[in-house]
């Protein structure tokens, strides 16, 4: 069973400045030494987590999509994070899967952050994604997700939970907890992909990006708090021993979502 090679990308962002971001970005990409099958980047990566969505959005094929579909074929790599998108004149926080080959799969936040008024200015998407890359099934989410667990509930097998996030120092202790918990409770691997550096609303962020094993495990080593590019080996077999061995989501309870 193939591995899936994961590299996250932990920095701090230039503030509503999508141009530099893109810049670099691409610098950090070039100083990934090994080869990689997806590059995970953080929420809002081309802005930092503004509300000043009609000064900064891009349309859905702006300078960020074709960017994304340069780095992505240069790298032979999927590329992820979440840009500020305007489509037919609503403002979405819309996670995009950039393909190597050009194509790409979108997924827009369905839980808008109410407590920094994201509600007011961005409109929730209501979609539950499963990317399907490389025979590894992805579940992509963003941020303020993380703390709802029935949206993230692996009712369709999928393998990785993927979150990108702009989620402030103030309350990273439950970042830690919760990415672990995912991990666990979904037997799945849980990658979580966090800023660093002071935003532009002086809020500070310190990262904690990780990787999570279905066991609640770390295996990403990088340090929690400085700017990072590190890959780790994810494996299938790893998900089918310990799902077999275990059983747990066989005797999850059953539910749809409304």
């Amino acid at each position: 069973m193939e591995a899936l090679k994961v590299t996250i990308v932990q920095s701090h962002l230039f503030w509503e400045n999508p141009k530099a971001n893109r810049q670099h970005f691409s610098q950090l990409f070039d100083s990934i030494k090994e080869k990689t099958d997806l590059i995970v980047l953080p929420e809002m990566f081309t802005t930092g987590f503004t509300m000043q969505a009609e000064a900064v959005a891009e349309k859905p094929d702006g300078p960020t999509l074709v960017w994304m579909q340069e780095e992505a074929k240069k790298h032979n790599a999927a590329i992820t994070g979440s840009v500020i998108i305007e489509d037919e004149g609503l403002y979405y926080n819309r996670l995009i899967f950039m393909f190597p080959d050009g194509t790409f799969n979108v997924y827009d936040k369905k839980h808008t952050f109410t407590l920094a008024g994201e509600h007011k200015v961005f409109t929730a998407g209501t979609t539950l994604k499963r990317i399907d890359y490389k025979g590894w099934k992805i579940r992509p989410l963003v941020c303020y997700d993380l703390r709802f667990p029935v949206w993230a509930r692996n009712t369709d097998d999928y393998d990785v939970l993927l979150y990108v996030a702009n989620w402030p120092e103030r309350r990273v202790t439950a970042w830690d907890a919760l990415l672990k918990a995912r991990a666990i409770e979904n037997m799945t691997y849980c990658v979580g992909v966090n800023r660093t550096g002071l935003d532009g609303n002086g809020h500070q962020y310190i990262g904690h990006s990780a990787v999570y094993d279905v066991l609640g495990e770390k295996i990403s080593k990088a340090d929690y708090e400085k700017q990072f590019v590190e890959t780790i080996t994810l494996t299938k077999e790893h998900i089918v021993k310990n799902r077999k061995h275990l059983q747990f989501l066989n005797d999850a309870d059953k539910f749809t979502l409304e």
